[in-house]
This record gives C-alpha cells, structure tokens and sequence, in this order.
C-alpha cells in the first residue's frame, strides 16, 4: 500500500472514531436533556470541538438525531434476527430476552424513552421514526403471535394486534419505573411473570 493511501486510510478510521464520540455524547445528552433541550453547541463542547467542527460532521441537529437512532437500532439488530428463528410462542417468550438486554444497556434505554416521549408532539423530528418503530414492533409481534394461533397455542378469536400492543405497552412501562428505581424493579422478572400469566389468558379452552 502506498503512503498516500494509508494516509487516506487512517484519515478515514480517524474520522469514523470522531464521528462515533460525537454520536455517543449526543446519545446522552438527549437521554438525560430531551433533544429540544440540547443544543449543537454543547454537544460541541462535549467532544472538544467548535460548534462549526461539529457541523462539519453533522450539517444539522436533526442529521444527528436521526444517526443516533440508527445507532441505537444497530444494537437490537442482532436480537431481532434471534427473534425471527423461533417459532410461536417460544418468539414470544424471547421478549422476555429483550427486556434483560435493555436491562444492560441503560443509556440507550433511556434515550429511547425520553425520546419516545417527546416525539408525541407535532412537529418532533423523531416522530415519524417512532410511530414507524411502533408499527414495526406491533407488527413483528402480532406474527408471532398468529404462529402461534395457527399451531393451536393460543385461542382463534384473540385480537393479535391488540394483543401485541398490550404486551408492548407492559415492556415499555416497566422500563419507565426501571429507569426511575433500578433497585425497586427487576424488569426481566416482572416482565416474565406479566408474559405467563397474559399468554395463559389467551389459551384455547381445555377440550371436555
């Protein structure tokens, strides 16, 4: 390899290096502030460069929102890929997999959750990412859920869709509380426990 192009070569590594502090130092501060709250100029600060440095990596805030929540879907792509070689209501029970995941990763949980939260208002460059996730998510759990049905495990009348969103609804909220009191809540307990006594609810009745 020539000089030339190590150089070019090493300039490049150096430049994702760059690129990745300044993506994790706007993941915590929007996790901690909100992404209304955080300025380019203290996210600036943070990775010690000019706010004009910054924007030479990132022409906006919202460019680096929208990096940041790929960032953090990167990290659940190695899940979802689990998520998909089960069948029934064994994919369903991996939720219970998702929740200790997110147990280990508290900063991007949090991000996910304040962001989450602010998006609910018109206009939030995250909005249309989120009501897109949600849609996803019910979607992925619904089919797991028909797999399910289809096998016999769950009765034929159930509303899946609803059916997904409550379970949904039950993982998100004991990530609020879990975020507030880690020590009050053990999610991936309270959520298994949640998650048995739910899918028994939805079984077929027993044959007389």
């Amino acid at each position: 390899m020539s000089s030339n192009a190590s150089s070019t070569s090493r300039g490049y590594a150096k430049g994702r290096a760059r690129r990745r502090e300044i993506l994790l130092a706007a993941l915590n501060a929007f996790a901690e502030q909100g992404f209304r709250a955080t300025s380019m100029r203290e996210i600036a600060e943070m990775v010690g460069l000019s706010q004009a440095g910054l924007l030479h990596h990132f022409s906006s805030k919202d460019e680096l929102l929208e990096e940041v929540l790929r960032l953090r879907d990167e990290e659940q792509e190695a899940f979802n890929e689990r998520f998909g070689r089960h069948d029934g209501l064994n994919a369903v029970r991996y939720l219970i997999d998702l929740v200790e995941l997110n147990a280990r990763q508290v900063e991007l949980v949090r991000l996910y959750t304040v962001l989450a939260g602010e998006s609910v208002g018109a206009g939030h460059p995250a909005r249309p990412y989120f009501l897109q996730r949600y849609t996803t998510i019910r979607e992925r759990v619904a089919s797991r859920l028909r797999d399910a049905r289809d096998a016999g495990e769950i009765r034929a009348d159930v509303d899946l869709p609803a059916a997904a969103s409550v379970l949904i609804a039950a993982m998100d909220g004991l990530q609020i509380q879990w975020l507030h009191d880690p020590d009050a809540v053990d999610m991936r307990t309270a959520f298994a426990d949640f998650l048995e006594d739910y899918l028994r609810g939805l079984a077929p009745e027993p044959q007389k």
